[in-house]
């Protein structure tokens, strides 16, 4: 068994642990960067009324190619899956960087977005099949790393490009970037040739999760903004959803080899870390929209100082994910959870009494121990869950858990926007204002508490570690065998 201090980049897996990083800093980056560039965006092309939808069709697609993704890469091969969503990501970047009008421009966000969903799930499958057990917290705290630098690096970069060059080289220097993210995963990153004949991909049950998701996630985005809850637009989206999500169940339950089985969510080792994801979701999105929010619009202070109390909670994340591995090395996954669980439940909590005379430090505060409390909580859960599947199920299981956090972001930024939205007016400079706005940020710092206090509820349903293992010799074959290599 390797040893934990050879995770690093200068180790011999190291190349392949950097291309991870590049691939992951192109879709961090991409969701933060184009947010200082809009307003300049929509000048040159026109189209400001469908500016929304370069966040949300980039998200959208996201969510809904990750489990997709996640399973393909069983079936296809991770370094085949991998290398498709970089692709898919280059095509996307070329296109938005050309495009002449804002409806080219959506178009290139779609393909963005599918690349997105491809590469995260599938880099995070990667990272399990070449480091061990012990290793994986420490890998996990650098590819969290890059999330925390790009929520930084990537707004200033949009607004030095849009100022000082252009903004289509928002989209353009990704480019060379995923060129080299290629080059460097087909020269260091081989798979050994698999044994039998490959499943075959249920496509029916891949359209109808797909479109079911589409649907569902479209009229979370959107609704209380494009169109009204109650609008005919709401009702038609979230009928079609509960249909289609519905016959892709039974498809999946009949299916000789469903696009996700099911039968995964059954074993509680599965099923606890991905309803602990899709909370992690919910609180994550709601602090990272309605923070800055309130920084603004009660204290008073600028974008960039809002925008510090936000980077808090993104530079605790690494830092605990990083040093997770010790914790549940000597303590389990389950007390490990547990702990980060009530550091955000003390962290949310902590939050109720923020006011408006409160310090940004003690802003930036909340944000960073709930930072930390995510790193013991996300980090352990997924690979817990990771280690339960076998080397076939692990990317449709790294997929599904993915899959829930993206759903919990949206159900999070939907309720608490309709929270916001009820009870204050949106400002000439897009921010929400009004003497309600302290009171409703009141009510969704009570909500996002509540989540935490039933996050710590979840992760207590983790199973032991005796209960683990029984659940993983139950899976068909070794959960850490693997025939992957890192050449």
């Amino acid at each position: 068994m390797t040893s934990i201090t050879s995770v690093g980049l200068r180790s011999a897996r190291g190349p392949v642990l950097l291309a991870l990083m590049l691939s992951t800093a192109l879709v961090a980056l991409d969701a933060t960067i184009i947010a200082t560039a809009s307003a300049t965006i929509a000048r040159e092309v026109g189209g400001f009324e469908q500016l929304p939808w370069l966040f949300s069709t980039y998200l959208l697609a996201q969510a809904v190619g990750t489990p997709l993704a996640g399973r393909l890469a069983d079936v296809l091969g991770r370094r085949r899956m991998m290398l498709g969503g970089v692709a898919l990501f280059f095509l996307g970047s070329v296109v938005c960087g050309a495009a002449p009008s804002m409806g080219v421009l959506i178009a290139g966000r779609v393909l963005q977005g599918l690349g997105a969903g491809a590469v995260m799930p599938t880099s995070l499958t990667i990272a399990a099949d070449i480091y061990t057990l012990e290793e994986r917290a420490r890998t996990q705290g650098y590819l969290a790393s890059v999330w925390a630098i790009s929520s930084v690096v990537g707004p200033t970069l949009g607004g030095v490009f849009s100022e000082f060059v252009s903004w289509r080289w928002i989209f353009f220097v990704n480019v060379p970037l995923c060129a080299l993210a290629a080059w460097m995963l087909l020269r260091r990153y081989h798979e050994s040739p698999r044994d039998g004949a490959r499943e075959p991909i249920d496509y029916l049950g891949a359209g109808l999760l797909a479109s079911g998701s589409t649907a569902l996630l479209l009229g979370l985005l959107e609704g209380g903004s494009t169109w009204a809850w109650g609008s005919p637009a709401s009702l038609v989206l979230f009928a079609a959803a509960v249909a289609l999500l519905a016959g892709f169940v039974v498809r999946a339950r009949r299916a000789r080899h469903p696009i996700i089985d099911l039968g995964i969510l059954r074993r509680r080792v599965i099923a606890v870390p991905t309803a602990a994801s899709l909370l992690v979701g919910v609180i994550v999105l709601g602090l990272a929209t309605y923070i800055p929010i309130y920084a603004q619009g009660v204290l008073g202070v600028g974008p960039l100082v809002a925008g510090f109390t936000l980077a808090a909670m993104m530079v605790g994340w690494p830092l605990s994910a990083t040093n997770a591995g010790r914790l549940y090395l000597r303590l389990g996954f389950r007390l490990t959870a547990m702990t980060g669980a009530t550091l955000v439940l003390t962290g949310t909590a902590l939050a109720l009494l923020l006011g408006a005379s409160s310090a940004v430090v003690a802003v930036a505060g909340v944000c960073f121990l709930v930072g930390l409390g995510m790193g013991l909580t996300a980090v352990p859960t997924l690979i817990a869950a990771q280690s339960a599947a076998t080397f076939t199920e692990r990317g449709a299981v790294t997929g599904t858990t993915m899959f829930a956090r993206s759903l919990g972001s949206a159900v999070g930024v939907a309720v608490c926007g309709a929270i916001v939205n009820s009870r204050t007016t949106v400002g000439a400079d897009g921010v929400p204002e009004g003497p309600g706005l302290m009171s409703a940020m009141h009510v969704v710092f009570i909500v996002l508490a509540a989540c935490a206090a039933v996050l710590l509820l979840v992760a207590t349903l983790m199973p032991a570690d005796r209960d683990q293992a029984r659940e993983r010799r139950a899976g068909t074959g070794s959960a850490e065998a693997t025939p992957t290599r890192a050449a």
